[in-house]
């Protein structure tokens, strides 16, 4: 990205075995309870979010999305993607067009992330925007939904 990192790869890991398998199983627990299905391209491209330690590129996912180094089809992927969002599994990052596994486990929450310039890493937090929100209501905006995204660097990499 933009400085020189000066620290070992792997400083924001993802998440692998038991955790990774807890965090999909409590995903198609959610998928049951809104009357939807966690298919098995859905769960692949949420399973590679979750493993990743940085935001990943739609086409990243397609080249690691078979378990034997097959690509994708762009459509699964992306059909996938639009899946996660919806159900709130997942978050684009608008500035860096690409996609993280969404931390809190609630849905329609405000997402908010800090984005490393070193190492790319992305942390999300849930923002306090309740003013700004009501401050559109007078101009006769009804806001739906708000991305935040704040630059700088991480611990690891300051």
């Amino acid at each position: 990205m933009g400085t020189e990192c000066h620290h070992e790869d792997g400083a924001h890991p993802g998440i692998k075995g038991v955790d990774l398998r807890h965090a999909l199983v409590s995903a198609e627990s959610r998928c049951v309870q809104a009357q939807e299905r966690l298919t098995t391209p859905r769960r692949r491209v949420l399973e590679l979010l979750l493993e990743a330690n940085a935001p990943l590129k739609a086409y990243d996912l397609i080249a690691a999305f078979g378990a034997h180094g097959e690509p994708a089809k762009p459509p699964t992927v992306y059909r996938a993607l639009e899946f996660l969002e919806r159900l709130g599994f997942a978050h684009r990052i608008e500035s860096l067009n690409a996609y993280v596994p969404c931390r809190r486990d609630k849905q329609g929450h405000r997402a908010a992330f800090l984005i490393c310039e070193c190492c790319g890493a992305a942390e999300e937090f849930e923002p306090e925007l309740d003013a700004q929100i009501a401050a559109a209501a007078p101009a006769g905006y009804a806001v739906r939904a708000v991305t935040l995204e704040a630059r700088g660097l991480c611990l690891a990499c300051q």
